[in-house]
């Protein structure tokens, strides 16, 4: 049997386009003598559609695609992911589930049963779990279906009281298919590697994984479909971060045919110890999704040019390179705003950078701005000593400077702040703080380094001086990010062991950690969640980021 993989880039409620992109694969599946092409999860309205499903019109126009898409289902079977209409039974209206066409017909229906609602994950909000669970018979073979999730209970999850490919498991299936929209993280493709495997092993017939890829504003899927036969081995490892179509022959005995070649993959060695920060942890994959992210909210939101306020420090060096290799030199404009107690390397670093990139920028001082400021705020301030709401005055006058010019000519500004940063609250409301969509959002300082270094592999692209200098954000004389932050080594550690690993103070302090360094991280990150409430959504490249996969309260008393 010729099975082919469909690995596409979906735009959630764009269907028009979504179905041609289907049948645009089934007929050259067909082209090829495919017996059965496959599809990831809810590719019909694209993942995750939220409360979008809400609407009726999106699920009438989500059967509308289907009914479109099962005219094409003739010489060749086809399975798609799309919500169905409950009516079978009481609970949520719909369900998440894996449509079979065949002969120009919808021949089976399978609904997912392990809905998970952790994380970026709210799909028991809207969708009821299968309660029926059957093989789908095709070409003499039985087939068991499943979606995402359902592999991932393999009897063990205590999420779950029932693993649904026991279930199917009873009535003897030849081989199993997995439709998938798994997101990307920086430890989950061996992860995700591991638990397709697991499954071969524990029911000993081939599997056949396929999965989204592309970014849906914060989540990023990154694809690598897999295909493993009866005996666990790997025979097909589709691409990484990019739309693909591979086909594979299923022999009789459960081994597999594949004539393309496999891509090698930087994976994350298992023996790696994770209860601590590794800046370099995968970074070339955190390089992809990230260009990945940037390319996709452009291309699906309709806009074509970004904007940065590049201060000549290590963040926004980062992301501007990021930027012009997802958007081209000619779309990413760099605005220098350097004041008084800017350095004068911050400014030629700067100009250096956009040389390296050819990358259009300017220089606009906000000197006379903020001493604008400051002279129609000395009544009020009079009296008091100059501080922290002084220096953030340059930080706003900033941000209006960039959002001015954003407004004007219709870019999108990309915001610098990276996770260490977000975490204790080190930025601007309103000023650094601002933008579209943060790119190094969920990257700790010392991954920015390490993006830094990887995008200097072949060529200094970014200057050395930037990746040299202390970090500074320049907003009174001799300022430094260590006057208000402990070391970064030790701190992005420590965040980890909060943020990711959702330890609590003693038991970070147990790990060697400083008690009263521990008890003043953990009260900065408390302190500035309404900071965070009020960012801009955030590449998502770690198990936790912050957004929609952490929700805290902002008034919350624990650790504070």
């Amino acid at each position: 049997m010729k099975i082919f993989l469909a690995q596409q880039n979906y735009h959630i409620g764009n269907f028009e386009s979504n179905t041609d992109k289907i049948i645009d694969a089934v007929r050259k599946a067909k082209l090829e003598n495919g017996d059965l092409i496959v599809f990831s999860e809810l590719c019909v309205c694209g993942y995750p559609p939220r409360d979008f499903l809400y609407f009726d019109d999106f699920i009438k126009k989500s059967i509308q695609a289907i009914h479109k898409i099962k005219k094409e289902a003739i010489g060749i079977a086809v399975l798609i992911g799309a919500p169905q209409r409950n009516t079978v039974s009481k609970g949520k209206d719909l369900f998440n589930a894996a449509y079979f066409l065949n002969d120009g017909e919808i021949q089976q229906v399978v609904q997912k049963t392990c809905l998970p609602t952790y994380d970026v994950f709210d799909e028991n909000r809207y969708f009821e779990p299968a309660s029926d669970w059957n093989v789908i018979h095709f070409k003499g073979k039985k087939i068991a279906i499943t979606i995402c999730e359902d592999i991932w209970n393999l009897g063990e999850n205590p999420l779950y009281t029932i693993c649904p490919m026991d279930k199917l498991f009873i009535q003897q299936p030849d081989f199993m298919i997995n439709i998938s929209a798994s997101p990307f993280d920086y430890t989950h493709q061996s992860d995700r590697t591991e638990v397709v495997k697991s499954n071969v092993v524990k029911y000993g017939i081939p599997m056949f994984y396929c999965n989204a890829v592309g970014s849906q504003t914060e989540i990023v899927f990154d694809g690598s479909s897999l295909v493993f036969d009866k005996n666990g081995i790997l025979c097909g490892s589709m691409a990484s971060f990019k739309e693909d179509l591979q086909a594979f022959i299923l022999n009789a005995d459960g081994s597999i045919n594949s004539p393309y070649k496999q891509e090698t993959k930087t994976q994350l060695d298992p023996a790696v110890n994770q209860t601590a920060l590794i800046p370099d942890l995968n970074i070339e994959l955190i390089y992809e999704a990230l260009i990945l992210g940037i390319k996709d909210y452009f291309f699906k939101m309709g806009f074509k040019k970004a904007i940065i306020g590049s201060s000549g420090g290590i963040d926004s060096a980062v992301t501007l390179a990021l930027a012009v290799e997802a958007l081209g030199n000619e779309n990413v404009t760099a605005v220098l705003m350097p004041s008084q107690f800017s350095s004068n390397h911050s400014v030629s670093d700067a100009v250096a950078l956009s040389k390296n990139l050819k990358n259009p920028y300017h220089t606009i001082s906000i000197q006379k701005i903020n001493d604008a400021f400051l002279e129609e705020l000395a009544p009020f301030f009079e009296g008091t000593n100059s501080g922290v709401a002084e220096e953030n005055i340059q930080s706003r006058s900033r941000g209006n400077l960039l959002m001015a010019i954003a407004n004007k000519f219709g870019f999108v500004l990309l915001n610098t702040s990276n996770k260490s940063e977000l975490s204790t609250g080190y930025g601007t409301l309103y000023g650094d703080m601002a933008g579209g969509l943060s790119v190094l959002g969920d990257c700790y300082k010392l991954q920015v380094y390490a993006l830094a270094r990887y995008i200097n592999r072949n060529d200094e692209v970014i200057p050395k001086n930037i990746l040299l200098k202390e970090p500074s954000a320049e907003l009174r004389p001799n300022q430094k990010d260590s006057d208000s932050l402990p070391d970064y080594q030790i701190l992005d550690s420590l965040l980890y062991q909060y943020i990711e690993l959702a330890k609590g103070p003693e038991e970070i302090k147990a790990t060697g950690f400083n008690a009263d360094l521990v008890d003043r991280v953990l009260r900065m990150v408390n302190m500035n969640e309404y900071k965070r409430n009020q960012f801009c959504p955030i590449i998502r490249i770690s198990p936790k980021a912050f957004g929609v996969g952490r929700r805290m309260p902002i008034v919350g008393k624990y650790l504070s």
